[in-house]
C-alpha cells in the first residue's frame, strides 16, 4: 500500500491542524472559554455542531487516499503494480462499488423498478420485474434491523460512556446539555450502523439508472460539499478581512481603491466570473493530459480551481460589511485615544479593530459555508461546476433532473441529495444563529 494525497486532501488535514492549534489556544483563554461555554448552552448549538462533526469525519475518512499493490515485484527489477487510488471510505463501502446492478431500484427493494422484455425457454416474451443480483431475498429484514440497531447501541453507548468516564476524570462538570449531545450521538451512530449493515443486503436508498449504490454516492458527496464550503472560506477570509478593515481604517486613496475594486467585482454576474474561470481552467486541462495519471487527480485539480474561484468572487460582501464596522469603531474613544497616544495602525488592528469584529466574521463564515455548500449545487446542476465524473449532491441533481421526468418517476436520487444537503446546511445556520446571538454585543444572552 502506498500513501497518495491529493491537493485537497492536504488542504483539508492543514485546515483540521490549523482548528486543533486554534482550539487549544481557546482552551488557555478564560475570557474566550467562557464565550464559548455560552454559545454550548444552547441545546441547538449543541446538536447542531455534533451533526457538523460528523459531516466532518466522513470528510476526512474521504480524504486519506492511497493504493494497494495489485503485483507484488519478485526480482528487483520488477515494479510494484498499483490498483486505483481509493480511500478509507471507499474501503467501508467496496461491497457497494462491486455490486453494481443493471439499472434502476427503489430503497429496499428486491426487483428493478421497471419492467424488462424477457423471452422464455418457449420463445413467449413477456415483460417481467427482474430479481436484483446482489439483494438478500429471504424475508428476514425485521431481523436484521433489530440486530443493527443492536450494533448501534451497543457502539454508542460504549462513545457515551467512555465520555462520561473522561468528564468525571478530568473533573468536567459543568451546565452544558450533554444529554441533548448524548441523544444526537445515539441517533447518529444507530442510524449510520442501520444503513451500513444493511447496505450488505439491500440497496438502502436505491440504485441510478446504471444500477450504482445511492447510499454511497450521496456519502462521497460529501466531501465534495464540506470541502467547498470550508476552502472557499479560508480562502476568501483573509481577503475580505484585509481589505475590509484596511478601507475602513487608512481611508484616502486606499478606500477609494478598495471601493473600487469590489464595487466593480460586485457589479459582474457572480456566475457568469464562475463560469468564465472554470471553462478556462477546463481549456487548459484538456490541452495537457499529461499533468494527470488517474481520473480522481483530474477531477481534483478541477475542485481546486472551482474552490479556488468561488474565493476569488465571494469576498466582496463581508469586505464591505467589515469595512463599515471598522469605519464605527475607528471613530470610538479607546481608538482614537490609541491614535493619540501614538500607537501604530497595525497594533491598533491587532488590539482593537479585530476582536471587535470577530463576531461579524464568525457569523459570516458559517453563513457563507451554508450559502457555499448550495452554490455548488447550482453551479454543477448548470455545467459549470465540479467534474461531472466526481459525487456531488449537484451532479446528483442534476442527473436526476431527467430521471424525474420518467414514468413510473425515480424519486430517490433526488431525494437522497436533498436530504443530506439539508441537514449540513440547516445544522450550520441553526449554529450561526446561537454565534450571532452570543456574539452581537446588541444582544444579551
Amino acid at each position: 500500500m502506498i500513501l497518495t494525497l491529493l491537493w485537497t486532501d492536504i488542504m483539508v488535514w492543514t485546515l483540521v491542524f490549523i482548528v486543533m492549534l486554534w482550539g487549544w489556544s481557546v482552551s488557555r483563554s478564560p475570557q474566550v472559554k467562557k464565550i464559548w461555554h455560552t454559545i454550548f448552552k444552547s441545546s441547538i448549538a449543541m446538536a447542531s455542531s455534533i451533526v457538523l462533526l460528523f459531516y466532518l469525519l466522513f470528510t476526512l475518512l474521504d480524504s486519506v487516499h492511497f493504493r494497494l499493490a495489485t503485483h507484488t515485484a519478485e526480482t528487483k527489477s520488477q515494479q510494484v503494480q498499483y490498483a486505483e487510488m481509493t480511500s478509507l471510505l471507499d474501503q467501508l463501502f467496496m461491497h457497494n462499488i462491486k455490486n453494481t446492478e443493471r439499472t434502476y431500484s427503489a430503497p429496499f427493494a428486491t426487483h428493478e423498478y421497471a419492467q424488462s422484455i424477457v423471452v422464455d425457454g418457449d420463445g413467449v416474451t413477456q415483460q417481467k420485474y427482474l430479481p436484483l443480483k446482489y439483494v438478500s431475498s429471504d424475508d428476514a429484514f425485521v431481523q436484521k434491523s433489530l440486530f443493527a440497531i443492536f450494533i448501534g447501541l451497543m457502539i454508542s453507548g460504549s462513545v457515551i460512556f467512555g465520555h462520561i468516564l473522561w468528564r468525571k476524570k478530568r473533573g468536567f462538570q459543568s451546565e452544558l446539555p450533554w444529554k441533548t449531545a448524548y441523544l444526537t450521538v445515539l441517533f447518529l451512530i444507530v442510524t449510520f450502523t442501520w444503513f451500513y449493515m444493511l447496505s450488505y443486503h439491500y440497496h438502502v436508498l436505491g440504485t441510478d439508472k446504471v444500477g450504482g449504490d445511492v447510499l454511497y454516492q450521496s456519502l462521497k458527496s460529501i466531501r465534495t460539499g464540506v470541502l467547498i464550503g470550508m476552502l472557499t472560506t479560508l480562502i476568501m477570509l483573509p481577503v475580505a478581512v484585509i481589505l475590509g478593515v484596511s478601507a475602513g481604517l487608512f481611508g484616502g486613496w486606499v478606500d477609494d481603491v478598495i471601493q473600487y475594486l469590489y464595487t466593480t467585482l460586485s457589479s459582474i454576474p457572480g456566475v457568469l466570473l464562475i463560469a468564465a474561470g472554470v471553462l478556462s481552467m477546463q481549456v487548459m486541462m484538456d490541452n495537457n493530459p499529461t499533468w494527470f495519471e488517474t481520473t480522481l487527480e483530474r477531477s481534483d485539480l478541477r475542485l481546486l480551481f472551482l474552490i479556488l474561484i468561488l474565493g476569488i468572487t465571494s469576498w466582496t460582501g463581508l469586505c464591505r460589511l467589515l469595512r463599515a464596522e471598522t469605519l464605527k469603531i475607528s471613530q470610538i474613544e479607546f481608538v482614537t485615544a490609541a491614535k493619540a497616544f501614538g500607537v501604530g495602525k497595525l497594533t491598533i488592528i491587532r488590539r482593537h479593530i479585530i476582536p471587535n469584529l470577530m463576531h461579524i466574521i464568525l457569523i459570516s463564515v458559517v453563513l457563507d459555508f451554508s450559502g457555499l455548500v448550495l452554490a455548488e449545487a447550482v453551479l454543477s446542476y448548470v455545467g459549470v461546476g465540479v467534474d461531472p465524473t466526481m459525487h456531488s449532491w449537484g451532479n446528483m441533481i442534476n442527473q436526476a433532473r431527467l430521471e424525474m421526468a420518467r414514468e413510473p418517476m425515480v424519486w430517490w436520487s433526488l431525494f437522497s441529495a436533498f436530504i443530506f444537503m439539508f441537514i449540513l446546511v440547516l445544522a450550520a445556520n441553526l449554529l450561526s444563529d446561537r454565534i450571532q446571538t452570543v456574539l452581537d454585543p446588541r444582544n444579551k444572552v
